[in-house]
């Protein structure tokens, strides 16, 4: 692993207004992407990925629940770090020697509607987005994967909008049978035959024409079929490590993956 790189201009738009129905249980609190996971919320890995790669200008589309994105952000030093407050007549605050986590983020927090889906809440951030070319991805989504070398494919392509595909893992183990004989038996393969969406997406300004302001605007349908139809959406495969988090047991995973060394931690 490497320090981060130099910071470069593309800015990174994460989608953070879903109400997580599936995880109800962490759900009811908080917003998704402010699950923890090791500690942090899983948005923080996110941005820790793109940050490692020189990517720290962040669009944060907020929905649900979306105060508590902007209290974390806004009180991230002293959420992350140790420190001493002076409570005398001049309050002071003074953070130690050894905190953690003094980064060079900037971080927009934009409100982009409770019942918005994910194409208006992309639509509603586009004054937010400076220069040609932006990042976007899932606010519950982790990969080892090489931001460089995305962003590098899709400015080959010349193409409106990349999208990464990646190969699931199956939700039901995988025999190999010959005869009444198991010969082979895998408890989580990855799907070898196909690719599906796996967020991690670089778009050009003029995408934002695909996108309708209205609630109903979903970016996995109308926005995305239509690109591909005008041969203006590539695709970059990933075939490292990937996992969204949708359920319980997949939070449960990640943690017991973050205890074990993570692998989506390409940063020191």
């Amino acid at each position: 692993m490497t320090r981060e790189k130099t910071r470069q201009t593309v800015p990174v738009v994460i989608l953070c207004g879903g109400q997580g129905t599936r995880l109800r249980e962490e759900t009811e609190y908080r917003p998704k992407p402010m699950i923890d996971v090791g500690g942090r919320p899983i948005v923080w890995h996110i941005m820790r990925i793109y940050a490692h790669y020189g990517f720290k200008d962040f669009v944060l589309c907020l929905g649900y629940k979306g105060l508590v994105v902007k209290e974390y952000f806004l009180h991230y030093r002293a959420i992350a770090n140790d420190f001493t407050v002076s409570l005398g007549e001049r309050k002071t605050v003074e953070y130690e020697d050894g905190g953690q986590d003094d980064v060079d983020w900037n971080v927009t927090l934009a409100e982009t509607g409770l019942d918005a889906m994910t194409g208006a809440r992309v639509k509603r951030v586009a004054k937010y987005v400076k220069g040609d070319t932006f990042m976007l991805t899932y606010g519950d989504g982790l990969a080892d994967i090489d931001i460089q070398a995305l962003l590098d494919f899709h400015r080959q392509s010349g193409r409106l909008v990349t999208v990464t595909g990646i190969h699931p893992p199956s939700r039901f183990g995988e025999m190999v049978v010959s005869g009444d004989l198991v010969s082979e038996f895998s408890e989580k393969p990855q799907v070898s035959e196909g690719v599906v969406n796996g967020g991690f997406f670089v778009c050009e300004r003029g995408f934002f024409d695909y996108l309708s302001d209205d609630d109903s605007c979903i970016l996995e349908r109308e926005p995305l079929l239509r690109a591909a139809k005008d041969g203006q959406l590539a695709v970059y495969t990933h075939d490292g490590f990937w996992q969204c988090m949708d359920t319980f047991r997949e939070y449960e995973m990640l943690e017991s993956m973050w205890a074990k060394g993570a692998p989506w931690k390409v940063w020191e």
